[in-house]
């Protein structure tokens, strides 16, 4: 009788499906990719086929366990990450009824309206963690009730995207704490559907999965979807978690004080916490933590690795084709190039609002712009400025949270753009906290589902495994005097910001 001594994860993302398999150490041993679209139909709309998910879960599965050479009998479980805050109505079959109306969509704007006319803007915070937004599962179940009234009458169940697969997998309809508590239907604190809210929305709550911990085994593969997939009948079957829980996982942020800097396209930092973090001007907000019991304080700025691209595309044509002939990634040279300027680029401020704001300013008027620009100022001055700004602005999250006491006393850092020890040597002097670097940026996500499947079959002790699975490669200490620096310029950034919150209202009413 063979020993089931591998994990096999899936992180269902917005791009494509990416499976991975982790050994009994906790280890990765391969990793497969199965691509798909999402429909733009209408401004504002984001759809995905969930067929396209299953698909590629089928595909990405097949070809892991052929180029790992692993039987389908080695497999202790199944478990996913997923995307967030979408909405997939589900018959009783667990076939969808219509796409998957994705995170993206932004067309539920008046049930967000007439939502917020049921239930006070202080109170969805203080239930849910979260303001109420048309991105959110619940206006996207509304716009539904409102216009597709026979889709949502023939709905069982409203899932998010990994749900949606498992549902199929073993015929359960249950989803877990972290994805519920990306609702705007979840109760943080009573880790249940918020009455309050089902009542104001008028909802049944039987329309909703059970609520399941991310580590539960809840079903079994099917001997119909076990073909497809490629997988043995039988096999157990973990909720996983939603897809930024699962990257703190990954990224070891599971116990009191823990804390990670995500640097992608956008950014966010989150923490581990006992108890939620409420901030008093909503700047922040709370999810269900992969760890049952525990919560994930969070903060998300829309632009970050987005405004250094930029940066790259309109500024630095030079880097980018000497990298090309060079063999490099232009971010190499762009930082090169940056590391010529002094800290604070010699008084010249950049305001990383390129696409808006999310947290902590909540402003989708906020611009983007060069604050403080002389004839003395060099490109080098601009690209390091570039960085700087969008430090800082993580910088106004991470203060959120410390304001409201929480005890953060270093900062773990994944992403694509954690590669660069230039820019971690920048987040330690201006955060004023150690950044530990990890081992594996970019496997954070599908490492954190491992985890929760590995605790729940028991073939990991328990969540410590984190520290393990993805250890710290470098530690980078924050320098005094350039920390000097940018203690007196923070305080001009924040303060710049805030200056032109009427200009940017006045640009917005001029439709320029």
């Amino acid at each position: 009788m063979s020993v089931k001594q591998f994990i096999l994860a899936h992180d269902l993302g917005t791009t494509g499906n990416k499976a991975t398999l982790y050994n009994a150490e906790g280890c990765l041993v391969s990793s497969a990719f199965a691509g798909y679209g999402v429909e733009y139909a209408q401004p504002g709309w984001a759809e995905q086929n969930p067929e396209d998910w299953w698909q590629a879960v089928c595909a990405s599965t097949q070809k892991l366990l052929q180029q790992a050479r692993v039987s389908p009998t080695d497999i202790a479980c199944l478990v996913f990450s997923g995307q967030m805050m979408g909405c997939v109505p589900l018959d009783k079959s667990a076939r969808p009824l219509r796409n998957a109306i994705i995170w993206a969509d932004q067309r539920a704007v008046a049930q967000e309206r007439w939502l917020s006319e049921r239930v006070t803007p202080a109170e969805m915070y203080r239930i849910t963690g979260h303001r109420l937004s048309a991105s959110y599962t619940i206006c996207k179940i509304l716009w539904l009730r409102d216009h597709q009234p026979d889709i949502y009458r023939a709905t069982y169940k409203f899932v998010q995207a990994k749900d949606a697969l498992v549902a199929r997998l073993t015929g359960e309809f249950v989803t877990d704490h972290s994805d519920a508590s990306s609702t705007n239907l979840y109760h943080l604190e009573q880790g249940d559907w918020s009455g309050r809210i089902l009542e104001a929305a008028q909802l049944d709550p039987a329309r909703l999965p059970a609520l399941r911990r991310s580590i539960d085994v809840v079903g079994q593969v099917r001997a119909e979807a076990a073909d497809e997939v490629g997988v043995a009948t039988g096999t157990p079957v973990v909720i996983g978690a939603g897809d930024g829980l699962c990257a703190a996982a990954g990224a070891g942020v599971v116990t009191e004080g823990d804390a990670f800097n995500y640097i992608g396209s956008s950014s966010w930092i989150a923490l581990a916490t006992q108890k939620p973090i409420y901030d008093p001007e909503y700047k922040t907000f709370c999810f269900a933590h992969l760890v049952p019991g525990m919560f994930s304080p969070c903060g998300t700025m829309q632009a970050a690795g987005t405004s250094y691209q930029w940066t790259r595309d309109q500024l630095c044509s030079v880097e980018t084709q000497a990298a090309a002939a060079l063999g490099l990634s232009p971010y190499e040279l762009m930082n090169l190039s940056a590391e010529q300027s002094p800290a604070g680029a010699r008084g010249l401020l950049f305001l990383p609002y390129l696409l808006g704001e999310r947290s902590p300013r909540w402003n989708p008027r906020a611009r983007g712009g060069f604050i403080g620009l002389t004839v003395r100022h060099s490109r080098a001055d601009m690209v390091r400025a570039t960085l700087e700004g969008i430090t800082m602005n993580l910088r106004v999250i991470l203060d959120a949270f410390t304001a409201q006491g929480a005890q953060i006393q270093v900062m773990r850092v994944i992403g694509g753009g954690a590669r660069g020890r230039f820019w971690n040597k920048m987040m330690a002097d201006v955060y004023g906290l150690p950044v530990h670097r990890l081992a594996i940026l970019e496997e954070a996500t599908s490492m954190g589902a491992a985890l929760a499947g590995g605790v729940g079959v028991g073939l990991y002790p328990d969540f410590s495994m984190a520290k393990t699975m993805n250890q710290v490669v470098e530690v980078i200490e924050p320098d005094p005097t350039t920390r000097l620096t940018y203690e007196k310029l923070y305080p001009i950034f924040e303060a710049t910001y805030h200056a032109l919150t009427p200009i940017y209202d006045m640009l917005a009413e001029a439709g320029v």
